[in-house]
């Protein structure tokens, strides 16, 4: 093997082989330090807000599907902030007004689900 090749790929080498043994490290000690008596609390259905192997004819409330849609809209809605701020220098004035219309857009859609209460959760 060429001693030039090893010298590139030396410091992936390593960073894998500590990601590996970190992770080794982590998920031995969330088996050795776990605690093993959890409450019925605990386990409890918690994401959806209902029991998962109840009648399925059952009501059940759909404020949570609503407030997860909404926060996967103004969540994807934000990622597209990153690239626009990484390349703000080079960006021309069309590009910036065009963001900043967005922005207001996004800005009158919060507004607009605030004041309809959909954030509210009572």
């Amino acid at each position: 093997m060429d001693d030039g090749f090893l010298r590139e790929y030396l410091p992936i080498i390593i960073f894998l082989g500590l990601a590996v043994a970190l992770g080794i490290v982590l998920i031995l000690a969330a088996v050795v330090l776990a605690v093993r008596n959890p409450d019925p609390e605990k386990v409890s259905a918690y994401e959806c807000g209902f029991n998962a192997f109840d009648d399925a004819r059952m009501k059940f409330d759909v404020r949570f599907y609503l407030v997860s849609i909404l926060f996967i809209i103004f969540d994807l809605e934000v990622a597209f902030l990153f690239p626009w701020a990484t390349a703000f220098g080079e960006l021309s004035m069309a590009a910036f007004w065009s963001m900043m219309i967005f922005l207001a857009v996004l800005t009158v859609g919060f507004a607009y689900e605030w004041k309809k209460g959909a954030l509210e959760w009572q």
